[in-house]
């Protein structure tokens, strides 16, 4: 299958990296405006200039054997490019978040549902080991119930270009992913989002790089979130760290590894404390993945696009982790939780 790339720095240096790679995708030209990052891509990945465009629409115009298209370009764009490539019937993947707005979202959306042309995003933090372990370890159902979940991210990001304009970087580009993860974890939405976010006085960034929300989703399960881009010291992973309270144990995503500690017997002490007798915790093994993240997505998106297979992350799906970004937003400008369908609170 051939693809115009359409982004080449930054986040598209890996792209480039994740198509040559791949034995079932290759480059059928590129989109790009800045000199540089065109110079350097001939120089280090071997491209040919001639199949560099400035736009779209030229690079679709030029290159006959055009499959799909993959965005990799800054949100402002996602919406404009996504909707030349549907209205000319091609498929597109595009890097997340879905747009740079909601309004955009809604509208990227729309014209998938109205041309029929598959639209998928790349979130591909579901698509690790880590990720797919801990998965695998809540759909058995040996823990039981969960309860609550404790969210804790912490980086010290440099960012410029368009995250400097962000009102919101941490939450806008970074959090989307652990909202998506919540939705994958849980196998539900969220019924509400109440939060605030601020920025701290060292911070490099223009707008509000540190957050803390509290998300109830069904069943009774709240789920607690901490993050920021600002990080001192002790940083996470970028998976996060994550804790499940559990109806028969705690599970952990902790520096990347997956750990269980199963609740046994108790004893009742005259104070009212109650100890669970199992002190092990187990180590839980990665599952093996023969695809993770960007190649994970890619291959998903090329047998979509192939054979016709239903993909997971489609911008009809991800609007829904996309619009828990808004939400969060809202509660932050107005200092209310924030209900979402079908919360009857």
């Amino acid at each position: 299958m051939k693809i115009i790339q359409a982004g080449i720095g930054n986040m598209g240096d890996h792209w480039l990296q994740v198509v040559q790679a791949s034995t079932e995708v290759e480059h059928a030209g590129f989109v790009e405006v800045n000199q540089e990052a065109i110079d350097y891509q001939v120089e280090n990945a071997g491209i040919d200039p001639d199949l560099v465009f400035a736009t779209l629409g030229e690079s679709l115009d030029a290159v006959d054997a055009a499959d799909a298209v993959l965005i990799v370009t800054p949100p402002a764009l996602h919406r404009l490019m996504s909707e030349v490539a549907m209205e000319r019937g091609i498929p597109v993947l595009s890097e997340k978040p879905l747009a740079d707005t909601l309004e955009n979202a809604q509208a990227i959306v729309d014209k998938a549902n109205e041309t029929g042309v598959l639209h998928m995003v790349t979130q591909n933090y579901r698509y690790n080991p880590q990720a797919q372990t801990v998965k695998q370890v809540l759909a058995s159902g040996e823990l039981g119930a969960v309860g609550a979940v404790s969210v804790k991210f912490y980086k010290s990001l440099i960012r410029y270009g368009f995250h400097q304009q962000l009102t919101y970087p941490l939450l806008l580009d970074m959090t989307i992913h652990h909202f998506d993860m919540m939705r994958f974890f849980l196998d539900a939405d969220p019924l509400s989002i109440f939060g605030r976010s601020w920025n701290p006085a060292w911070s490099w960034f223009n707008g509000d790089a540190s957050t803390a929300l509290i998300l109830d989703f069904p069943d009774d399960v709240v789920v607690a979130y901490d993050g920021s881009w600002v990080a001192t010291g002790m940083e996470t992973p970028w998976n996060a760290n994550w804790r499940f309270e559990c109806e028969k144990g705690v599970l952990t995503l902790q520096d990347d590894e997956v750990f269980i500690q199963r609740k046994t017997d108790t004893i009742a002490f005259p104070e009212g404390y109650r100890q669970y007798l199992n002190e092990v915790v187990e180590p839980v093994p990665l599952v093996e993945v023969e695809y993770e993240r960007q190649g994970y997505l890619l291959h998903e998106f090329y047998e979509a696009v192939t054979l016709g297979k239903s993909p997971v992350t489609t911008c009809q799906d991800n609007i829904i982790s996309y619009q828990m970004v808004w939400d969060a937003i809202e509660s932050f400008v107005t200092g209310e939780t924030v209900r979402r369908p079908g919360d009857q609170a």
